[in-house]
């Protein structure tokens, strides 16, 4: 997996945007959840500090925010948990869509 380290997040998240990716910034107050949105097409995932979250401007050069669904007292994850189940769900997608595909054919 390609790693790029960037001195400007908000320029990068436009350029990535401009490049045709979608930018989806991990929220725990956003609207949709990590499996309601489709993640079949180019994304890039964005998850901030933990218990920070996303700062304001990078919130706002995101595309879309998304929830991964928390039950009984948990706030929120790990960073690096709360990137494995969005990655997770993102290969879980394409690999649906993919099989979909080859069953068509």
């Amino acid at each position: 997996m390609p790693l790029i380290e960037v001195t400007n997040l908000a320029r990068a998240l436009e350029a990535i945007e401009e490049a045709g990716i979608r930018a989806i910034g991990a929220a725990g107050e956003a609207d949709q959840s990590v499996y309601e949105l489709d993640l079949t097409g180019p994304v890039a995932w964005v998850l901030g500090a933990e218990g920070a979250g996303l700062r304001r401007l990078t919130r706002e050069r995101c595309a879309q925010l998304a929830r991964i669904p928390l039950r009984g007292t948990v706030e929120s994850l790990n960073v690096s948990v709360a990137t494995g189940i969005c990655l997770f769900e993102t290969v879980r997608q394409r690999l649906a869509k993919a099989r979909q595909s080859d069953a068509v054919a």
